[in-house]
């Protein structure tokens, strides 16, 4: 079966960086749109970013400048280096895999989730 395991997340001061990494297991990860969603606390899961499987990457607006999404196919491994972090930036992330888009429904498979805390 298909799994989505995120891991990277921790607690971080506003204006530094985290990466997050996502390993993926049981899909054919080279030909798969991976995404990254995030939820804050009393709010619904939100776009972050999505990455096609020929590396074309889009982002939301919130985030756009700051992060980055890549892939590496060797490693069936998806990731999103986090710069330039604020507060607002606290959620649970979670890696996602399907058709892509930025809609929650484009997407058919999801990890766990990894908590980021943006604190002084």
């Amino acid at each position: 079966q298909v799994q989505l395991v995120e891991s990277g997340g921790g607690l971080a001061q506003p204006g530094s960086s985290l990466r997050l990494s996502c390993a993926a297991s049981g899909l054919t990860f080279s030909a798969s749109t991976m995404g990254w969603f995030r939820q804050a606390p009393g709010k619904e899961r939100e776009y972050v970013a999505h990455i096609n499987w020929w590396g074309a990457s889009t982002y939301a607006d919130s985030v756009k400048g700051r992060f980055t999404i890549s892939r590496d196919s060797a490693k069936n491994t998806v990731y999103l280096q986090m710069d330039s972090l604020k507060p607002e930036d606290t959620a649970v992330y979670y890696c996602a895999s399907g058709r892509g888009g930025l809609q929650r429904a484009q997407y058919d498979y999801w990890g766990q989730g990894t908590q980021v805390t943006v604190s002084s």
